[in-house]
């Protein structure tokens, strides 16, 4: 009897149409799942203990192999892998497969093309280094027995690792490929304070072992107490000095002085590569420079009307240099600009229910960027679990800048989204674990801007300082294009901050370095914000009294980390369906 419903369901299967193309569907979806499954298991395995969103493990008991042999292997695996996924018809593909596909394929393209270009032998920039990464990943907690024995495997790993990473800074200084010397001067600090830290105590690495879980035994305690410091001693300060002396006397002496990234051999295309890796949109450079061009006229006629609205009299050039030096707009202390920092946030907890279905059940922490990496770092950063605030030199963080900072950095934007990916379990890995810069920093700006509707800018200084952040991320698009295809000077670029923003002078130092060390990811900060305005006006405008605020935000969110074209299709697929989020319990 089972035999005879066996073969009834058979001929059923291959007579009826729709079931029969319902399989190939199935067998194109398995395929694709079969190759992204396998290359997702092997990148963890092959860049485990690198820090980043896309590591699986918190610790990791080794660190990559960066050789020469190492890095063609990769390259030749991700060409294997290219050559798969155009063996498959995207058509063929289920609706949820085509959308992983689109994500998909454009991660394995950006990951062959930095590999083509051997991004690996400029593993630094202004305000980010492998070992500055390094060292953070030393201020994550560890749990259990397992995780200290983990990462005491790794730090025995140091010196291989470095002197890989050497070998190809070395390898890169020949053929001119490294940041420009002026964005690295002084950074060779961050390695002095592990090679040169006055204590055990005082070694970054050595955090972790400072306060240990009550849950592991005392005598536990003393053993990986004792076997931290024995590495540290023996393997991290010893590759620190030898970076150190190899930085000072041969990598910064030696780095390039000309800025731009079209001055990089075959420079025109490793720039347009890294628009598209960080816009994840086909423009040119041209089309970015008078993008920005015409955003920073209409921002700077807001910020006029702002201006007068405070009832300050005179010139906008007198008007920033108030803000830059009056007072009143500066914390004295750091506990200060922190708990401002954290009011703000706790402000935003009380709206969110009202803008966002899904809200992450992650929290995060508020806590100053780390004294030997501050002087070069950004204002601040998120992600999940922390909010950073750099509380370094306080007359350079103004106050009414520091909403649209907080609802960037933490919640509504990074501290918040990148969690909520984290927490779509049902989508491949890839999804949940990659980060996108146009949509994790459009998403961040947009936020900045949101931040007008949920009341959250008290004054209109406030309001200022979120139009200087929207005009300082348009000025970003004429800065880094004019920098890496235009021929700008470092000085003209620090005075078009300047004249069109009220930053900072050392954040505008700070900043432009940036964008000189790391060409591109400057333009995906307002771009990605473009994009994602311009679907929720699309949204509106075809909904009308259907559309809900809170279903477009959770659309965005839910779908991880995605490409611009790829979000773009999803919310015209929102729009079809009549504005349906994906909890529709929650709205």
């Amino acid at each position: 009897m089972r035999k005879f419903i066996a073969c009834l369901g058979l001929v059923l299967l291959m007579s009826s149409p729709s079931l029969s193309a319902s399989a190939a569907e199935s067998r194109a979806d398995a395929r694709f799942r079969a190759i992204y499954s396998r290359e997702w298991d092997w990148r963890q395995a092959e860049l485990a203990g690198e820090i980043d969103e896309d590591s699986r493990e918190s610790v990791a008991d080794r660190l990559p192999r960066l050789d020469p042999a190492s890095q063609q292997a990769r390259l030749d695996y991700w060409l294997k892998v290219m050559a798969e996924l155009e063996a498959i018809k995207p058509a063929s593909l289920s609706a949820e497969g085509k959308v992983n596909y689109a994500i998909y394929r454009d991660q394995i393209r950006v990951l062959i093309a930095s590999q083509q270009f051997r991004d690996y032998e400029k593993p630094l920039n202004s305000d980010t280094a492998f070992w500055s990464n390094l060292a953070g990943g030393a201020r994550e907690p560890f749990e259990t027995v397992h995780d200290y024995e983990r990462y005491i495997a790794q730090l025995g790993q140091f010196p291989r690792y470095f002197d890989e990473q050497i070998a190809n800074m070395e390898a890169g200084l020949a053929r001119g490929f490294t940041p420009p010397r002026v964005t690295l001067e002084g950074r060779d600090a961050s390695i002095a304070a592990v090679s040169e830290a006055p204590s055990l105590e005082a070694n970054p690495f050595y955090t972790p072992f400072k306060s240990m879980p009550a849950s592991i035994p005392a005598e536990e305690q003393a053993r990986l107490k004792a076997a931290g410091a024995e590495a540290i001693k023996q393997f991290v300060v010893p590759a620190h000095a030898k970076l150190l002396v190899f930085m000072r006397e041969r990598y910064l002496p030696g780095a390039r002085v000309e800025l731009g990234a079209e001055g990089f051999p075959d420079g025109k295309a490793y720039y347009q590569s890294k628009i598209h890796e960080f816009t994840t949109l086909d423009l040119t450079a041209d089309q970015i420079h008078q993008i920005g061009l015409a955003e920073v006229d209409r921002i700077h006629q807001q910020m006029l009307l702002v201006m007068k609205e405070t009832g300050f009299n005179g010139e906008f050039a007198d008007f920033l240099h108030f803000l830059r030096t009056d007072p009143q707009f500066y914390a004295k202390t750091p506990d200060e600009l922190l708990m401002r920092a954290a009011w703000i946030a706790k402000r935003f907890d009380a709206k969110a229910s009202t803008y966002f279905g899904y809200l992450p059940r992650a929290r995060f922490a508020i806590i100053p960027v780390p004294p030997e990496i501050a002087p070069y770092y950004t204002s601040g950063r998120g992600g999940p679990g922390v909010y950073l605030v750099n509380t370094y030199n306080l007359p350079s963080r103004p106050l009414y800048n520091l909403t649209a900072l907080t609802l960037h950095e933490s919640a509504p934007g990074h501290a918040f989204q990148m969690p909520i990916a984290l927490e779509h379990t049902d989508q491949p890995e890839f999804r949940q674990k990659v980060y996108i810069s146009a949509y994790g920093e459009g998403w961040a700006l947009y936020c900045e801007k949101l931040g007008l509707e949920m009341g959250m800018y008290e004054t209109p200084y406030d309001r200022f300082g979120m139009l200087t952040y929207q005009m300082w991320r348009a000025a970003r698009l004429v800065v880094d294009t004019g920098i890496h295809s235009k021929g700008w000077t470092r000085k003209q670029a620090q005075d078009f901050l300047h004249d069109n923003t009220a930053l900072a002078d050392h954040e505008i130092l700070t900043e432009v370095d940036r964008y000189i060390a790391w060409p591109g990811q400057a333009l995906s900060y307002y771009l990605g914000q473009m994009t994602i305005e311009k679907a929720r006006a699309k949204s509106e405008k075809a909904l009308g009294p259907k559309f809900s605020l809170k279903a477009f935000h959770d659309t965005v969110l839910e779908m991880g980390s995605v490409p611009m074209p790829v979000l773009e299709a999803r919310i015209d697929r929102f729009i079809a369906e009549g504005g349906k989020g994906p909890y529709p319990d929650l709205e």
